[in-house]
């Protein structure tokens, strides 16, 4: 399955890069509506070496981050929000149920509960392998690109 953005068109929209780019490639999207990213989890990850010595686990704040950059291109994919950034402003009931370690595919699941002029709310959660790895609510907030 060709992926619907590559990294370098990621990179066009989110100002996210090396070493905190954290999305390969976008699997589908539905604007305003849902997304699937894909962040495949290498042991060259720069986090490994010191998260952690001879037991290398992804941080879960890192995870959140990733939901949030699949939750930014789903924001800035629609119409009022294009050529914007999107700002995160709050977490709610994150939850951390399985361990992402080096090898792993984390899938990125979005989805759009709230739109309003400057901000949206969305449901997340990563998986791997079919198992939820983390979940959470993200809110964010829009603003012009400076």
């Amino acid at each position: 399955m060709e992926p619907v953005l590559t990294a370098s068109e990621i990179m066009k929209m989110i100002p996210n890069r090396y070493p905190i780019l954290f999305m390969d490639y976008v699997d589908e999207i539905n604007p305003g509506e849902s997304i699937v990213a894909t962040k495949n989890v290498t042991i060259n990850e720069e986090f490994f070496q010191g998260h952690f010595p001879g037991n290398p686990v992804m941080p879960g704040v890192l995870i959140i981050e990733a939901l949030a950059q699949a939750a930014s291109i789903l924001i800035l994919k629609s119409k009022e929000f294009e050529g914007k950034t999107a700002y995160m402003g709050a977490i709610k009931n994150a939850k951390f149920r399985k361990v992402v370690e080096p090898g792993d595919v984390l899938k990125l699941h979005v989805k759009m509960i709230k739109k309003r002029a400057n901000m949206g709310i969305v449901e997340t959660y990563a998986e791997v392998n079919g198992k939820k790895a983390c979940q959470a609510e993200l809110t964010f907030i829009v603003a012009n690109r400076d």
